[in-house]
């Protein structure tokens, strides 16, 4: 590759590097720059800038063009990200679009992807579950991938210095298969989600139906006023930018903190191709970087490299960081790096009505709503398929509003609505078995626009997943009739693996190098000054949103990293 840079060692050296700015790369931008360590976070996309760069933050539903509608053209030119829930008129721009980075879908893979300052923390949906000792004790019970080289007490106590400065609204549910957390105040459940919690409650003694746990400020505190945030307002335009900071994104707060040291340098439009490998060293010892405008080369360089770019292109690059000692790429010695990807199942859903409580409705809007955690196969194993499913669960009045008509009769219909039955509705997330042949791969031929290989996606849903499946519809169909429901409905959602936006694996941590790539402190085992703590590291899935966990391994492994430096 041509127009090194061979001069620009000492401009470009700093103390770490964090390659991307999302969930996971905020928080070692924030850990690495208030510890005084220089600090260069690359960032392939554009910069976005907290409140200044959310332009559609404060529009008026008549100030959207298209009432908040996508437009054929803009699916087309985007196929794959229109399937997310959250690509709107009003957030569109912040999903990539999928010219700027193809890639060869083997089987049908829904790769959704924000390419800026922030990543995907600008859009996501905020649900925030600890893992417990019944997750990462998992793979072990139950005879699939490897066990884990952790258990949950070396993660509680970084779980609780994440949680304390994000701020995470929830309740002490105090349950094994969930474990409490660092909470804010919840805002509770509606009249029907809290009926169904207790019909669950009076006939189960394993089940249960919580407030969904999420990472929105519900209360003050001198740590939020410290970032510059404040209460959420429960407008419900999460996916445009909060101006408020009312939820976490890396933008309102883990970035904005490391800038303010004044050990942060911020790259962006800097597309990483690989990490530089040095043979005579035995370590890694920068980053060669391609301006996505320019198209020109630079090489960066630190003594520690944390590689934060998102699940997919953490293995990329990992994968196409070739060298002498690693020919098949960094670290890959077992040649099992790429491989091993799992995500999770959200594929199908149940609806139904509710006739009761209609002398109550709901008003204003809310930020979450009800979970169920896993109930299957958790102490032992009971069912035809591995491990199991956690569901979301919400309700809402059905409101009937008549808009065939024009002038005041317009008007007063959608001034004065009327009210039917309780709609009722869950979406399972199951957990999905990392399995050798479900991989990544770089491909031999195609490459993108930066000349870098264009990854393979090759996974697909398997036996264990549709009879996960087959329960879910079967034990809600059972809880629903328990509590009368009527009108119950399963809906295929027609969602490729990837959709779920949950996609984990194929830099798995273990106590092995020979069955693993990464030890107990997300470093590379062949390679110690290089950390991976995004989903790419996820040895297992569970049920759980995994965001909470990518943060807290972050730090830890942040903490590792700083003791280690002074070590010399």
């Amino acid at each position: 590759m041509a127009n090194f840079n061979l001069d620009s060692t000492t401009k470009n050296t700093f103390d770490a590097i964090v390659i991307g700015s999302g969930m996971s790369g905020g928080w070692a931008a924030k850990e690495f720059t208030e510890k005084g360590l220089k600090t260069l976070v690359l960032e392939r996309g554009r910069n976005v800038e907290h409140i200044k760069d959310y332009p559609s933050t404060n529009l008026m539903p008549w100030e959207l063009k298209h009432g908040g509608k996508v437009l054929t053209s803009d699916k087309e030119q985007n196929p794959i990200a229109a399937k997310c829930y959250n690509y709107r008129e009003d957030s569109k721009h912040f999903f990539t679009k999928e010219s700027d980075q193809p890639y060869i879908q083997e089987k049908p893979f829904d790769w959704i992807r924000a390419y800026q300052t922030g990543g995907k923390s600008l859009v996501w949906a905020r649900q925030t579950q600890r893992l417990s000792d019944l997750d990462f004790e998992g793979p072990v019970r139950d005879d699939f991938a490897v066990d884990w080289p952790i258990r949950y007490k070396d993660i509680a106590p970084w779980y609780s210095y994440v949680e304390k400065f994000v701020g995470i609204s929830g309740e002490y549910d105090n349950l094994d298969i969930l474990p409490n957390g660092e909470f804010l105040k919840s805002i509770g459940l509606n009249c029907t989600e809290q009926y169904f919690k207790n019909v669950i409650a009076e006939k189960y003694n394993n089940r249960h139906v919580i407030y969904g746990r999420t990472a929105h400020i519900t209360e003050n505190k001198d740590i939020f006023i410290k970032q510059g945030r404040m209460l959420c307002q429960q407008r419900d335009l999460c996916r445009r930018g909060c101006p408020f900071g009312g939820y976490f994104s890396s933008n309102s707060s883990t970035i904005p903190w490391a800038l303010k040291t004044g050990n942060l340098t911020m790259q962006n439009n800097a597309v990483v191709h690989s990490i530089i490998y040095d043979d005579k060293k035995e370590k890694a010892t920068g980053v060669l970087v391609i301006d996505a405008i320019t198209k020109e080369t630079t090489e960066y360089y630190a003594p520690i490299i944390f590689v934060n770019a998102s699940a997919f292109n953490s293995n990329l690059i990992l994968l196409n960081s070739k060298s002498k000692r690693f020919p098949d790429g960094l670290g890959n010695d077992n040649g099992l790096l790429g491989k091993y990807i799992a995500f999770h199942n959200y594929k199908y859903s149940i609806s139904a009505e509710y006739e009761g409580l209609l002398d109550k409705t709901t008003s204003g809007r809310r930020f979450t709503s009800a979970y169920i955690p896993r109930f299957r196969n958790v102490y032992k194993q009971e069912t035809n398929f591995l491990r199991g499913y956690a569901a979301g669960f919400r309700a809402d009045r059905i409101i009937n509003q008549d808009q065939d008509c024009l002038g005041e009769t317009l008007k007063n219909n959608l001034l004065n609505p009327t009210y039917g039955n309780w709609k009722v509705g869950s979406h399972m997330m199951g957990e999905t078995i990392p399995k050798e042949e479900s991989q990544l791969s770089l491909d031999a031929t195609k490459t993108d626009i930066y000349g870098i290989p264009q990854l393979r996606i090759n996974l697909d849903y398997d036996d264990n997943d549709f009879k996960m499946i087959d329960d879910y519809l079967e034990q809600f169909t059972e809880m629903y009739e328990a509590a009368g429901f009527t009108n119950i409905r399963a809906h295929d959602r027609k969602r490729a693996p990837g959709n779920d936006i949950h996609e984990m694996g194929g830099i798995r941590m273990g106590h092995d190098p020979k069955t693993s790539l990464l030890n107990k402190w997300n470093q590379l085992h062949t390679c110690k000054n290089v950390y991976i703590t995004d989903g790419a590291c996820m040895t297992s899935t569970s049920t759980q949103n995994p965001s909470l966990t990518y943060m807290a391994l972050t730090a830890r492994a942040c903490n590792h990293a700083i003791k280690e430096s002074k070590k010399g």
